[in-house]
Order: structure tokens, then sequence, then C-alpha cells
């Protein structure tokens, strides 16, 4: 049976007017499981005003209430968890370990956000100037709104919600049409734990209900996280239309891995990294860099080892290391790199193609693909693959694969894999990259550090969750006071100074 989906409008689910609907898949069998309406302009508007009339109220209730509430909602998703995350694997593919994973991920940024009494507090300054007081407020923005990615339909819409909301933000969502029942049920909750009416909206849509949310004069800050291209539309977009924009674009994320590593422990670390989620994260390794050809034939040989074992299956079956990727086109389109790889002369060592998983041989199955000998003019190794798909790209020393991490145009994530201490030391400080792990393979920061990557993986000034997340969220104002002493001074036609 399909199901009808909704949008979260003035805290209640309301049926769509416009007319258009999209389809949600189950990636495991392939078969249409809901129908989500797509928003128009109208809709938008109306769910932008409701969250307009709401956000006053939301902002003068004090920090510490609004904390309160949020960690209610996290006590209520962790009551629910395994609800949504039955939910959240049916319509995106991952496994049902890999889905409570996103959940707790995100709730770990609820939990930080719970900090706003402190975060949210102000600076003062006494005698600044003779008998003047100088202190400063930061307010909440207004109306915002967040537009978010597939692959992480419960993490990404409470990274950027939670901090929205405790500072005293109506948020709009409006999440990927491919996967959106766990936003909604992640609305549903919010409400229960007693966010006010309007305060969380959810809004289903494609590029039209982007633009309105970007158009709208209501609307003061956008965040988004999605591939490059979109990345930079959104952002040139907002800013044109006077909003701040947060936005973080694809990925092309390598570990180094030098002569002294741990081979086995590396080799885990980029199969893991790599097959995790079907390759479908913006912090997946996609490209090993194993330095000197001995190092690279050894660790070659125990990638290969490691890949004939792994188990591709039915996301809710207990020994599927990872499922399905998301749709069919996304299959098509990683199929035909796979091609490109081959068709350019890299060593395919591995082949995803073909996969049949029994009693679902309709699915949108995709193996582990692993090539060796990529050189950087391929395909496979300059675009952003998000699938099951590593390259191994040798190099001749560590200058170089410094050198490759360096140059490529994104800089989202980058590991290096060593017992060198100054090696390490040297290639954190030097790489051109955001987020760096050293004998890490995902160096996704904890929630209270700050996630963002550089060059064509991030476009703006401030980063998501950690403290950069309320600087984004909210306007500093700066009040300067001067009581009466008694003592008139008389006009003055001079600039004040400081003493």
């Amino acid at each position: 049976m399909v199901r009808g989906l909704s949008h979260y409008i003035g805290g209640r689910l309301v049926e769509g007017t416009s007319g258009r609907f999209g389809d949600v898949f189950d990636p495991c069998t392939g078969d249409v499981q809901a129908r989500v309406p797509l928003a128009n302009q109208d809709e938008v508007r109306q769910a932008v005003a409701a969250a307009g009339e709401a956000q006053a109220g939301w902002a003068g209730t004090n920090a510490q209430r609004r904390a309160r509430i949020l960690l209610k909602f996290v006590d209520l998703v962790n009551r629910n968890m395994e609800e949504l995350a039955r939910l959240l694997s049916s319509e995106h593919g991952k496994t049902l370990a890999d889905s409570k994973g996103d959940i707790q991920r995100g709730l770990e940024v609820v939990e930080f956000a719970a900090g706003a009494p402190h975060l949210l507090k102000g600076e003062f300054s006494t005698d600044a100037g003779t008998g003047i007081d100088i202190h400063s407020l930061r307010q909440p923005l207004g109306v915002v709104a967040g537009i978010t990615p597939f692959n992480f339909p419960a993490m990404i819409p409470l990274w950027k919600s939670a901090p929205a909301l405790a500072a005293g933000n109506s948020f709009i969502l409006k999440p990927s049409e491919r996967d959106p029942s766990v936003p909604l049920r992640l609305a549903e909750l919010y409400s229960e734990a007693g966010v006010p009416d309007g305060v969380f909206t959810v809004v289903n849509g494609d590029k039209e209900a982007v633009d309105a949310l970007l158009e709208d004069p209501w609307i003061k800050a956008v965040g988004f996280v999605g591939s490059t291209p979109i990345a930079r539309y959104i952002y040139a977009t907002a800013a044109a239309h006077g909003k701040r924009a947060q936005c973080f674009g694809g990925a092309k994320n390598h570990m180094v891995v030098m002569p002294d590593a741990d081979l086995d422990q590396a080799a885990d670390a980029l199969v893991g990294s790599g097959y995790g989620s079907g390759g479908e994260r913006c912090m997946a390794v996609s490209v090993a860099v194993p330095v000197g050809e001995e190092t690279a034939d050894r660790l070659v040989a125990k990638l290969q080892d490691r890949v004939k074992g792994l188990r591709v299956g039915h996301s809710l079956a207990p020994d599927s290391d990872f499922g399905p990727v998301v749709s069919a086109a996304a299959k098509e389109r990683i199929e035909g790199y796979i091609r490109s790889g081959v068709d350019d002369g890299a060593a395919l060592l591995a082949d995803g193609r073909g996969l049949r998983v029994e009693g679902h041989e309709n699915g949108f199955w995709l193996g582990p693909t692993l090539f060796d000998h990529v050189t950087p003019e391929m395909a496979v190794y300059r675009d952003e693959i998000f699938g099951p798909v590593l390259s191994v790209v040798r190099a001749a020393g560590y200058e170089d694969a410094l050198r490759l991490c360096t140059e490529n145009p994104y800089g989202n994530g980058v590991a290096i894999f060593t017992r060198d201490g100054d090696a390490a030391r040297d290639f954190a400080t030097r790489v051109d990259v955001g987020m760096v792990g050293i004998n890490v393979p995902i160096p996704v920061p904890l929630a209270y550090y700050t996630f963002g990557g550089w060059k064509a993986s991030g476009f703006g000034d401030l980063n998501q969750h950690g403290a950069d997340a309320f600087r984004f969220y909210t306007k500093t104002k700066t009040v300067t006071t001067r009581w009466p002493s008694g003592i008139r001074q008389g006009s003055s036609f001079v600039m004040p100074e400081g003493s």
C-alpha cells in the first residue's frame, strides 16, 4: 500500500494542494512506498507566515525554558528510536545500525544546543568611557530555513534546527523528497516536547519550494547541505536576497597511508569509511593514497581480501554491512563512473555491478567497487561519485600525497594513517582541507566543535554546530549606556573617544 505524506505546518500535518507529488521508493525492493506532496509558492508563503507569527512568542520564552523543551525532545526521540530508525532505513536503504547512528549524531547537537543559556550570553564592559557602560545582546534572526539532503534525513535536519530553535528562531525545514518521513516524524516529536505550533515547520518540495524560500523576505537565513553546484546556487541566490547563507557541498575525501602505518588498521578504516552507507556520505573516504609502491601493493592486497567478504543486503538484515543506494538514478550514475574508470585505464579489482540480492531483485543494488592505479585526470578521481567506489591513487612520496590532497578542488575531510607524530603534525598543519583525521578515517567533529569544509565543499563564513551555529542564527546588538550624573556637559560636536 502506498502511503500519502503531508507537510507539517502550524503544529499539524497538512495535505498538499499543489497537485504535484513525488514518489518515495523502498531502495531494497524498488517499489514505491509513499507519495510526498511538492509545495508550490503559495504553500511556502503560508508556511512562512505561520512561522513568522509564532516566532515572537518563542523568542520571548527564556532560553532556559527553550533548552528544557529540547531536552524533552531528546528523550522522546530516544524512546522512539527503533521506529525512527526503521522508517529511515526503509526510505534511504542504510542499515538499521547505521540509521540509529544517523539519529544519534543528530541528537548530540540537540544536547549541545540545550546549552543555549550560556552560548547566548553577551558581553559587558563597565566604564568603557567616563560614566559609560557597553553591553552586547545576542538576539534571534526571526524565521530561518534549512534545506537538507537525502543521505542523513535525521542528522542534518537536527544539526540545522536545534541551534536555530534554541536561539529563539522559527525554523522551516525543506527535507529531501526522497526520504521525508523521518523529518515529518521529528516535527511531531518537537510538538510533543512543547515546541509551539508554527515554530518548527516541514515543507516538502523540489526546486519551486527551494526558490520560494530563498526569495521570501521573511526568511533571514538559509542553511544547506548537498552537492556543490546546488550549494553555489543557494549561496548566491540567498545572498542576492539579503539572507545569511551557510552552504555545504560535495567532497572527495583522501586517506594518506604512510609506510610506517599499521596497514591492517588502515585497510579496515578504508573499507568501513569507503563502503559504509553505500558510500553515500559527504565524509566517506573515496580515495586511498598509499605512499610508496611497497606500501601500495601491501595495502591493496589487504583491501581486496576485505572487499571479498563484504555483505550487501537488505537494510533490516542484521548481517548486512551496507544496503542499496538510494535510487535507480543513483545506481545508473555510479555504474557510469565505473565504466569510465575502466575506459580510462584504471585497474578494476572489484566490480560492484550486476549484484543481485535474492528475493529483492528489483532493489537498487551495487556491490563494493575497488580501483587501483587511478590517476588525477580520471573522472573516478575528479568527481564526487557518492557510491561504494574506492579509488587507489599511488603517491611516490609524502610531499606528493600532501600535494594531491591540497590541490584537489574539494576540501571537506582528509585523513592520514601513520605512527610518526612529526609527519602527522606537519600534515594537519599544511593540508588545505577543513577537517583532518589522524588515524581516524571519518573526522566528523563532536557537537561542541564545528563541522565544515573548505574550497568547493563549503560556502559561507560560519560552520555547522558548535559555537558557530549560535553565531549564525543570532544577530549581535551593542548597547552603549550613560545614566545622568547631575552634571551638565553641554553639546559636543567631536567624535567620542574611548576614554
